[in-house]
């Protein structure tokens, strides 16, 4: 048996005003974790695809057990056994859990162009137990939750055993980035799991995620791999320097513990409710403050954020705008209002991904920066350009495609889509950190605290409890549908474990 399960050799890769990989080597042995980590855009993401032959580099090689893999060809990548788990899941939610796992590889399950549903369940049943996990073969896929489907992916990539001599190489592209707690943890299971089966490039921008399962560790910054370690000899704060290249200060903790001038009411609900969603939910956003909501997942927050835009209808109570009672029958109808709104999904709410930088920042307000039925252009990138540098972006140029930015560059798109006409009087910022490295999450931090000292109100979901509370000026805590603690701008920040005892 070969002692390197896949190894890659001088990869390099090349987009349009960016570097993308620059002369990336690195080797996983079998049955190894090999962790990747790195900032937003350092290249983790272009090197799995260029693994899993989905993208082809324009240098360098691929071995697998020794034998050379054609660059940029899928089918000849899965035939040598490798597959990727994506960020963003590739399942299809309209066919059955057994046909997603078995989707172009169903064998003698297909006879005369038809299904033999028995066989494949059985099938797909036998790759599911090898996660030990219960999910029903023949469920819809659509029905089932975010991690559900997590294991369903592991599952499909896991089919590949059955198909090659040797064990597969597993390529998992952030599978935690949205889960909970407790669902981060079963997923962590399996991979340790899964470890005794197959070879494994773990990417997670959470650090002490990789250092849970990895046996060794690359870091990478600017398309390039500058260090291994050995996970059993590392720690998160020696990983954040060399990602980084530098130590990083406690600024982030300290802005946020900083006192907020606060200024008038930008929102206010009075016994906001809603049948089976939330009940009674009265608190105010004044101008300059970051009103953080903490709850677990069902507890109402996201609803309440929602009824607020105008996606989901309040059933009763009062929203107030700057003192004037208003009735948002639709998102469009609150952007009018001065409400802006970056979902948890920037992918798939935030951005038109195959659309530019240029045309997403300006998609919300075109009567800005048109001259009647036409667009102005010159206005319209002096706006972009003018935010562009204001937040920061990395991207080679207004017209660049929104889907060829790093996580982090996106979501500062996202954030510059509401704030290119007039401010807006309020933002609802729902898990703007998710999926963000911890240089990216700095920066989007400092952007965050800057608009609410130019007076915008922000209403504000976060991934963790420390992210909320080094965040937020006022912290309201939410269970079952109602506020069940408060903890106010001014007073001591609460600890995790005081917010968390109102929580559950």
């Amino acid at each position: 048996m070969s002692d390197v399960a896949i190894s890659v050799a001088g990869l390099s890769k090349r987009y349009p005003g960016i570097q993308a990989l620059d002369d990336v080597s690195l080797d996983v042995r079998p049955y190894e974790v090999v962790g990747l980590i790195g900032e937003n855009g350092s290249g983790k993401s272009t090197l799995l695809k260029i693994m899993a032959g989905l993208v082809k580099p324009d240098d360098g090689k691929i071995l697998v057990r020794d034998k050379p893999v054609m660059p940029g060809d899928f089918l000849a990548a899965a035939r040598a056994g490798v597959g990727m788990v994506f960020q963003e899941q590739s399942l299809l939610l309209n066919i059955t859990v057994a046909e997603n796992i078995l989707l172009g590889c169903e064998g003698d399950a297909v006879r005369f162009g038809l299904y033999d549903w028995k066989k494949l369940n059985s099938l797909a049943r036998r790759q599911l137990d090898k996660l030990g996990c219960d999910i029903p073969s023949d469920a819809n896929t659509g029905s089932l939750s975010f991690a559900q489907r997590q294991m369903v992916e592991l599952a499909k990539v896991l089919a590949i055993e059955d198909r090659i001599e040797g064990a597969p190489i597993i390529l998992l592209d952030e599978p935690t980035s949205v889960l909970d707690a407790e669902e981060i943890d079963t997923v962590l299971t399996q991979v340790e799991r899964l470890r005794q089966r197959a070879s494994i490039v773990f990417v997670s921008h959470r650090l002490d995620e990789v250092l849970r399962v990895s046996d060794r560790i690359y870091v990478m910054t600017n398309g390039r791999c500058v260090a291994e370690r050995d996970a059993k000899h590392a720690n998160v704060a020696e990983l954040q320097r060399l990602m980084l290249g530098q130590q990083l200060t406690d600024e982030y903790r300290r802005e946020g513990e900083s006192h907020v001038r606060v200024g008038q009411v930008r929102l206010s609900l009075r016994n906001l409710s809603s049948p089976s969603r939330y009940e009674g939910i009265s608190f105010d956003v004044r101008a300059g403050e970051i009103v953080g909501l903490a709850g677990v997942e069902g507890s109402g927050r996201e609803a309440v954020c929602r009824a607020v835009f105008g996606a989901d209808g309040p059933g009763s109570g009062e929203i107030l705008i700057d003192g004037r009672e208003i009735r948002v029958s639709g998102p469009a109808e609150a952007v009018d209002l001065g409400v802006g709104y970056v979902p948890s999904e920037r992918r798939v709410e935030g951005l038109v991904t195959s659309m530019s930088v240029r045309e997403n920042m300006t998609l919300a307000h075109i009567d800005v920066v048109g001259r009647g039925p036409l667009l102005d252009f010159g206005r319209e990138r002096s706006m972009v350009t003018k935010w562009i540098d204001r937040l920061r972006v990395r991207t080679p140029s207004v017209d660049t495609l929104a889907g060829q930015l790093s996580g982090g560059n996106q979501q500062k798109v996202v954030l510059a889509k509401w704030l290119i006409a007039e401010r807006p009087r309020l933002l609802i910022l729902d898990h703007p950190l998710r999926g963000l490295d911890v240089g990216a999450k700095a920066e989007i931090f400092a952007r965050v605290r800057e608009l609410a000292r130019d007076g915008i109100g922000i209403l504000l979901i976060a991934d963790t409890l420390e992210e909320l509370i080094a965040l937020s000026d006022t912290i309201l805590v939410m269970r079952d549908g109602a506020i069940t603690a408060r903890f106010d701008a001014g007073a001591p920040p609460p600890t995790s474990l005081e917010i968390l005892e109102h929580m559950i």
